[in-house]
């Protein structure tokens, strides 16, 4: 009994799929108490680091 080539190729094909699709499960999770969007809130510059973003300092 062998398995013919059209039926490899679909197990790969259909492993490969379900595979990213779990991988995309994974990368949606939301870590609880990280609440930082990475953006400011006043301006809408992306924040790098922990400080206050340049707007608030009063840097341009």
């Amino acid at each position: 009994m062998r398995v013919s080539d059209f039926d490899m190729i679909l197990k790969i094909v259909s492993l490969f799929l379900i595979g990213m699709l779990v991988l995309a499960m994974f990368g949606r999770l939301r870590v609880p108490g990280r609440g930082r969007t990475g953006k400011c809130p006043d301006c809408g510059r992306f924040l790098i680091g922990k400080g206050p973003c340049a707007c608030k300092k009063g840097r341009s």
